[in-house]
This record gives structure tokens, sequence and C-alpha cells, in this order.
């Protein structure tokens, strides 16, 4: 029997986040399948991920259901008949496979236009704003102009928002903020904030090309100038800094855990996010025995952060 394949959380930044619904943005003005899941909450994961490999476009995660999007030139009915014989898999893995299939055809849609109306202004912290780059900024507090595109970091997903809350609280201390470095930048949202909070010179490193092209236009849309975007891991950024924030998944955070160390400057604070509730542990213990202090735990719903000092 085989088994559950890896977190679907490891297919990266061309999936976008917008308050609770996930889209992979594609072709505008087309027709879709639509098949929608009714799944017991802890087989969710599995299933998209049986729905990804089986050639979803994208995914809606609903409480109750998951929406998946099929191009149209697909048999929607042999879609979920094969979906059905996933349930021994969830069964063999000690998964509920008590899931239930339907579908229908949905007319065109501008997908651009859909999610933009759930992207509204919101408030971060005391003194952030993150605006649409499609709206005025119109408000006396300091705005974050982001336009997402494909790429994750619209400030409506929890880790984002505590990581700017925490980026904030630390420009506000005594602690040095000549140097700042964001790894897994996406839109480039964590350096654009702390460029808006009073960091010097900031860096932002991203493996997907298509962030980087994103974090690249958004630092101009907000006339940033002390801002450097670069594609790679965290090796391609240069020096060492006072302040590094990456929001990633745990397993990446583990990995580069003794560069991050290395990187950080004497007296310096890493802020990690991108935990999932009960992941925290490894990556506490993996940081404290890179040579990092571990200073504090922020939990936000299912949603860990974390806060280490040189």
């Amino acid at each position: 029997m085989p088994t559950l394949p890896v977190s679907p959380r490891k297919w990266g930044s061309m999936i976008l986040t917008v308050s609770s619904k996930t889209f992979r943005i594609t072709d505008d003005d087309v027709e879709y399948i639509e098949i929608s899941i009714f799944a017991p909450a802890e087989s969710k994961e599995a299933i998209m991920f049986r729905m990804d490999e089986m050639g979803s476009l994208g995914f809606e995660e609903q409480e109750d259901k998951i929406i998946a999007y099929f191009d149209p030139s697909r048999s929607p009915a042999k879609i979920c008949n094969e979906l059905l014989k996933f349930r021994p898999v969830l069964s063999s893995s000690g998964l509920d496979p008590s899931f239930t299939c339907s579908f229908q055809v949905i007319p065109e849609t501008d997908w651009n236009e859909t999610w933009k109306k759930d992207f509204v202004p919101i408030d971060v912290g005391n003194n952030l704003t993150i605006v649409p780059s499609w709206l005025a900024a119109g408000s006396a507090r300091m705005p974050i102009i982001i336009d997402p595109g494909m790429v994750f970091g619209t400030g409506h997903h929890e880790t984002t928002r505590t990581c700017l809350c925490l980026i904030e609280r630390l420009a506000r201390s005594s602690a040095p903020k000549r140097r700042f470095l964001d790894v897994g930048t996406g839109t480039g949202i964590l350096a654009i904030g702390a460029a808006r909070l009073g960091f010097g010179q900031i860096e932002a490193v991203d493996v997907d090309p298509l962030a980087v092209d994103a974090a690249t236009r958004n630092v101009a849309a907000n006339g940033l100038t002390n801002i450097t975007v670069r594609q790679g891991t965290i090796s391609a950024a240069d020096g060492s800094f006072d302040a590094i924030a990456a929001n990633l998944l745990s397993e990446i955070l583990i990995d580069i855990a003794p560069e991050l160390a290395a990187r950080l400057n004497a007296e310096g604070t890493a802020v990690l996010s991108g935990l999932l509730a009960g992941q925290e542990d490894e990556v506490i213990t993996t940081l404290t025995s890179a040579g990092l202090a571990f200073e504090e735990k922020i939990i936000d719903g299912k949603w860990v952060s974390l806060v280490f000092r040189k």
C-alpha cells in the first residue's frame, strides 16, 4: 500500500493565499471544472496533495470542504472516481477516509479580479497599513504597497502579520538596525515593512524567480532605494545582519539554521515564522544548538512564530 506524500506546504510560492482562500492563478477568462470534496479535517491536507498530483489548477479550502479546480478538457466523473481510489491510502495511514466528491463546470471567471475583491487594506501593528497597489494609500500610517501577483505575502496571513508586528517592536527597541535580511521574501512585504520602520540597508532573498520579480516591483512601487533583492537561498545574501526574518516551512528553517545563526550579528535578533503548532520544538532545539538563544514564542491560531537572540 502506498504511503502518504510529504506536506503540500512544500508546493512553494506559486500558491497565493488571500483571506481564507487559496488559488494558483493561471489563465484568465476560461471555464474550469469545480470538484467539491467534503472531507474530515484530518484528511484534508493529504487529499489536497493527491489532487495536486492529479493535475489540479488550484484549491479553495473552506471549513467543511475543499474545492479543487481542473482544466475543462478533463472528465469530472473520472476525476472523482480517481480521487475515491485514494480512500484506502488514507485508511492505511490512520486517517479518516470518509470523504465524498461532487462536481460542476463553472462559467468564465477573471480570477485576478476575483481575489482582488478580497484583498483590501489591512492595518498591522501600531504603524503599518498594507495597501493593494491598485488602491490609493489614503492613510496617515506607514503604507506597504503590495501587488502579490502569483506570490505569497499579502499580509492577510497570520504569520506575515505576526512577523511585521515583531519587526515593528524590534524597530522601537534599542537594538541595532543597520542591516536587515528577509529570507524567503515572497512579495517583499517584510523587507518593505522593515524599511518603513527605519532599518538601514536591507536584503531580501528568494529561490523563486517569480518572487524576486514581484518583490523587485513592490520595492519600486514603494519608492525604496535601500532594499536589494536577490535570487537564491540565505547564501545569496551579502554579509551579516542585525536582524533576520524568515517566514518559511519548519524543515527549511531547520536546514538553514547554521547559516542563519552565522549571519546574525552579536546581539542580533531572528524572527522566524511559518510554523504550525507542534513544529516549534524541533526548530527551537536546532536554532539553540546553532548558537542562538530562544527568547519568545507567539501563537496566532494554529500558527507559531519564534524570536531568537544571538
